[in-house]
């Protein structure tokens, strides 16, 4: 009785506050009292700019280039879970395979773990590594493909010397490859349910035509069934070189150990200097304007990606684009947010009901890149979709505050921090920039030039790539109702009075 009695007086002393706090005046809300401006002393309604220095001082990054070429890259965390992950990122994806080979990178992914001289078959490999109780994967993208393992401390010479074996030494044996075929088949079968693969497939077909970033990374069907032992082998010898190798290793190693192993087990890799920096200037991408609609009017939804030409990873653009794309943030209906949402598109979509969700993205290449919104929505809000969507794009370009633009700036480093959360991610982090910016950007530098991007950077970034710009367009479901590409492309057009009108008119009615 005594906890419910002094329940009922906590009440009745918190209502009254409440009710004072909600209808307090303007006054009031200026000069808070000391009993309220506690609940403020460590937040503000405003966002700003911190410094996160204090919290961004990580174990140091230690790199060695071995005579062949090869980098070592290594980050030592404290050995508390004596954990580690260890891989190799090779600077070979996709857009580097042969005419009438595209899938080779993807399908040899595959072909690794299928067994070697010494590992005879995916069985014994597979043995091998559960015993340990480690966890051995790969993947492939258009430019990149990377082989890792997940293993405690004292196992990282095996997975080094695991991971040497299974790419210096396949079999590839025809049953092997037969097989794999079959499970690739599957796993397209899978991805075309994926419909957000599927638009981005769409969309760099549309961004992209006739180049092999265009392509997909599965490869066409008629590839994988054709594929064969010679096309991998070739793939290897030709790409699989020591200077766009980089063995990447963080948690719980020591980095002249990883080294020493390094040296002793990676020998066998061609020492060809040829980089892919070379390759890409050979065939360079470039941006095309153009669409691909696969119309079903049975999908009870529509799914659109409208794209720009964007930015390659070392391009003084990128870190506008990317705080571009925190300013237009992401929604998903099944959140509930919409209406207090910082992105100003979000709340758009969100009061308007015109969607379903909301994505914005921004993918970088070597030379290029590609940057715009992704929603799903009914098919009789399309054009109503597309109307906010182009004026919001274009808003950016004459009127972006310095709040949004803080915010924007806060959630992006959030972001990044999130991505290097545990040893997999950092080694997978570390190996990616070592082969986009040939060094690991430490945290500080790279928080510097997010925090350098100001409302005049992000006004001129947006007008070098949106206005009066090509689009790339992908549509899939019942979209009869969505604008044609050229309605898309002449709603890019600077049109200064219609801006000041939607936009400029709204804060002050607001």
């Amino acid at each position: 009785m005594s906890a419910l009695a002094s329940a009922a007086r906590s009440r009745r002393r918190l209502i009254p506050y409440l009710h004072r706090l909600l209808h307090s005046g303007p006054a009031a809300a200026a000069s808070p009292s000391p009993s309220t401006s506690r609940f403020l002393r460590h937040s503000s309604p405003v966002p700003r700019t911190p410094d996160h220095s204090p919290y961004l001082r990580f174990p140091d990054v230690r790199v060695s280039t071995l005579p062949s070429g090869l980098r070592v890259v290594t980050q030592a965390f404290p050995a508390a879970t004596r954990m580690a992950s260890v891989g190799v990122w090779v600077d070979a994806g996709s857009r580097f395979e042969l005419p009438g080979t595209n899938g080779t990178a993807h399908f040899l992914e595959h072909m690794a773990f299928k067994g070697t001289g010494r590992r005879p078959n995916a069985q014994a490999l597979e043995v091998e590594i559960e015993d340990m109780g480690a966890r051995l994967n790969a993947y492939t993208s258009r430019e990149q493909t990377t082989f890792f393992a997940d293993v405690q401390a004292r196992h990282v010479p095996v997975a080094l010397d695991v991971l040497s074996d299974i790419l210096q030494h396949p079999r590839f044996p025809e049953k092997a490859i037969q097989r794999e075929r079959g499970v690739i088949l599957r796993e397209m079968e899978e991805v075309q349910g994926m419909m957000e693969e599927v638009i981005f497939d769409h969309l760099h077909a549309a961004a992209f035509q006739g180049h092999p970033l265009g392509d997909t990374i599965l490869g066409p069907e008629e590839n994988i069934r054709s594929i064969s032992k010679k096309d991998l082998e070739q793939y290897i010898s030709t790409h699989y070189t020591c200077p766009r190798m980089v063995v990447s290793a963080a948690g719980s190693v020591s980095h002249d150990e990883v080294v020493d192993r390094v040296k002793d087990l990676f020998t066998e890799f061609s020492t060809d200097p040829t980089t892919a920096d070379q390759l890409v200037e050979a065939i360079p991408a470039i941006f095309t304007g153009s669409e691909v609609r696969v119309e079903n009017e049975e999908m009870p939804l529509a799914h659109v990606a409208i794209a720009f030409k964007g930015s390659s990873w070392t391009d003084p653009k990128s870190i506008p684009l990317m705080v571009i794309q925190s300013i237009l943030g992401s929604w998903n209906r099944s959140v509930g947010v919409g209406n207090c949402s910082g992105s100003s598109l979000a709340r758009g979509i969100s009061n308007g009901n015109l969607a379903e969700s909301l994505m914005a993205f921004n993918t970088n290449y070597r030379d290029i890149g590609i940057f715009g919104v992704y929603a799903i929505a009914p098919p009789d809000t399309l054009h109503d979709l597309s109307r906010l969507i182009m004026a919001e794009l274009r808003r950016l370009a004459f009127h972006v505050s310095e709040e949004e633009v803080a915010r924007a700036r806060n959630q992006l480093k959030s972001s990044l921090l999130l991505h290097v959360d545990g040893s997999t991610a950092v080694s997978e982090n570390n190996g990616r920039q070592m082969l986009t910016y040939g060094r690991v950007m430490p945290f500080l530098e790279l928080f510097a030039r997010i925090d350098a991007v100001d409302c005049a950077t992000i006004m001129e970034t947006a007008k070098e790539h949106i206005i009066d710009k090509d689009i790339a367009l992908a549509a899939v479901g019942p979209i009869s109702n969505l604008p044609e590409l050229s309605w898309f492309r002449s709603e890019t057009c600077s049109d200064d009075e219609f801006t000041r009108r939607i936009f400029f008119g709204n804060a002050q009615n607001n």
